[in-house]
């Protein structure tokens, strides 16, 4: 198949779906947006009207107020915009993430948003879906990036806990999606004491808890308890890590849970002390990996380091591209 997908536009604002009439995962407000997931540098405030899954439209309103003209679509469900056959299908990247599937005249397109293919309790995983032209992040696109499994971190951060009773463990994790996984996982490895929650972390706890995941004992901290937290594990956002708030807390000992603590430079800038590989993203081997698995033709590059994943895929056969997309965070991981 020769060009597939030349009926979506990519620009720096995001990627316009032209015999639909909507964009994906727009940076501007627009008059249509499909939303994969709920991250704010995908579902952003001020579209005409949002189509997303009802856990997305739920992450959105608890962050921007309730969107205009919202609907909610199923996983599977396939929806008929303008000329363009649409389903969302699993994205195993946070709580409602999906991926979006676009048939157009005989083509597959399909756009995976951000994704993982590592177990995750707090969302539904990802289901490869063969296309034609499949449009992929590449935040961890460099063979350096082989996420562990979750399980070794989890027990090195309890382990710490135990051998310092005298401190609290202090953990930066972004407050949508790692959060919640990093207290399941804690539940899972045994872990049932109070989890103590900055304050930025309550609201969408709640909204976790609303969607029927049990997240055991939560507290706030406050300026009352705080020295009476050793021995305890927090979760803050990273921003918090090196904020004053974190002052009258006993001894922290300093983590951060974040694929991007595979490079221990990263973790000596941020003084954290113990770095937890845990990521809500493919690496290396997982990126390459589904490519193979949904084998397209073409594969477009939305962000990341393209250039290493586009010689990959040169290597492998297959035509690839950057996209250029403006908006998309590191951090957030």
């Amino acid at each position: 198949m020769n060009n597939p997908g030349r009926w979506i536009v990519p620009s720096r604002d995001g990627l316009y779906v032209e015999p639909g009439g909507f964009w994906i995962d727009p940076a501007v407000p627009v008059p249509r947006a499909l939303v994969t997931h709920g991250h704010s540098d995908h579902a952003r405030a001020g579209h005409h009207a949002v189509m997303a899954t009802a856990q997305t439209l739920a992450i959105m309103a608890v962050r921007h107020g309730p969107a205009a003209g919202a609907q909610a679509a199923r996983y599977h469900e396939t929806q008929r915009i303008g000329e363009v056959d649409v389903r969302f299908v699993p994205a195993g990247h946070i709580l409602g993430s999906a991926q979006i599937v676009l048939e157009h005249r005989g083509e597959r397109v399909v756009v995976s948003g951000d994704y993982k293919r590592a177990p995750d309790p707090t969302c539904a995983p990802f289901e490869p879906v063969p296309c034609d032209v499949f449009i992929t992040e590449a935040t961890f696109a460099l063979p350096v990036f082989r996420h562990p499994p979750v399980e070794g971190e989890v027990a090195a951060l309890l382990s710490r806990l135990r051998d310092n009773p005298d401190r609290c463990v202090l953990i930066g994790a972004y407050a949508l999606g790692k959060a919640q996984r990093v207290i399941l996982e804690l539940r899972a490895a045994g872990h049932q004491a109070p989890i103590w929650l900055h304050g930025a972390m309550h609201a969408l706890c709640g909204l976790y808890r609303d969607f029927g995941f049990d997240l055991g004992d939560l507290r706030l901290v406050t300026p009352e308890n705080k020295k009476a937290l050793a021995g305890s594990l927090i979760l803050c956002p990273p921003s918090a890590l090196a904020d004053r708030w974190t002052r009258g807390l006993p001894d922290p000992i300093t983590a951060m849970a974040s694929g991007w603590m595979r490079i221990r430079q990263r973790a000596r800038q941020r003084n954290v002390e113990l770095p937890l590989v845990i990521s809500d993203h493919a690496d290396w081997d997982e990126l390459t990996a589904t490519i193979r698995e949904v084998n397209p033709a073409e594969v477009w590059i939305t962000h990341g380091r393209d250039d290493a994943l586009m010689r990959w895929c040169q290597l492998d056969q297959r035509h690839a591209r950057p996209l250029h997309l403006i908006g998309r965070e590191e951090d957030a991981e």
